[in-house]
């Protein structure tokens, strides 16, 4: 059965989707099944593994339009994609009259537990209705996180935003890691707060760092995961090793 790991931070710009591209990519290239959803309706991660922002059926037809999600998946050769466009952003209004509407992707995603061994849900950078569904619907929580101190007081809401959401929504609900982006060493700045991160959240932090990487920026305008694009560069070899220490937690 797939483990569902939602993907989010409530500030942008840390590197959330490049994170849930990456790290998906990743694990295809190390043998594993897994499955990318957007739920962003910026569609980035879409774009990022390939697929057209335009593509449907898609992750708005699965919320609002009951299409079965198995319909919905674009096979690529970076691994499957549940891809999303800018309708998404309708779907937070659509779904406040439905019934019990914060469980609405976790309904629609059983029917894909069996044919993956990771599902990844890439989130809108704000707590809306799509954010508290991927929530519901994960086993657990990535965050990405850039070195600095807004970063830092930030982090404080989101956990508290997902402790609120594992006691009255998802009681399964747990932070699987802390994963340091656009890390720089050479700075006082980043070494201060990854040594704050860690006082406190302890191995909650992931061990692999993700260094700043130009061609890792470089990647999505060519519709391919970094990983892919140069599997040289250290950026592509910080989300490899990234992979494998999510395998090794995850699988304990």
């Amino acid at each position: 059965m797939a483990k569902i790991i939602a993907i989010t931070n409530q500030k942008g710009g840390v590197g959330k989707t490049t994170t849930c591209v990456n790290l998906c990519a990743a694990l295809n290239m190390k043998g594993k099944r897994a499955l990318l959803v957007d739920c962003d309706p910026q569609g980035n991660a879409s774009s990022g593994m390939g697929v057209s922002k335009n593509q449907r059926p898609n992750t708005y037809d699965i919320l609002i339009n009951d299409t079965p999600a198995a319909d919905c998946v674009v096979h690529t050769d970076y691994g499957d994609v549940i891809p999303t466009g800018k309708e998404l952003a309708a779907a937070s209004v659509e779904l406040i009259d439905t019934d019990r509407r914060e469980f609405v992707l976790k309904k629609a995603l059983l029917s894909l537990y069996s044919d993956y061994d990771y599902i990844f849900l890439d989130c809108p950078p704000s707590l809306e209705l799509l954010t508290v569904n991927a929530l519901v619907a994960a086993d657990s929580v990535i965050i990405p996180m850039q070195c600095e101190y807004y970063a830092l007081e930030g982090i404080v809401d989101l956990i508290n935003s997902i402790k609120m959401c594992n006691k009255h929504l998802n009681k399964r609900l747990e932070i699987e890691g802390i994963v340091l982006t656009m890390y720089d060493a050479r700075t006082n700045l980043t070494n201060q707060v990854a040594n704050e991160l860690r006082k406190f959240l302890k191995d909650k932090v992931y061990d692999t760092v993700i260094p700043r990487s130009v061609r890792i920026s470089e990647a999505p305008s060519h519709g391919i995961p970094g990983v892919v694009y140069d599997n040289y560069n250290k950026g592509s070899k910080g989300y490899m090793a990234l992979a494998d220490e999510f395998i090794r937690r995850s699988e304990l």
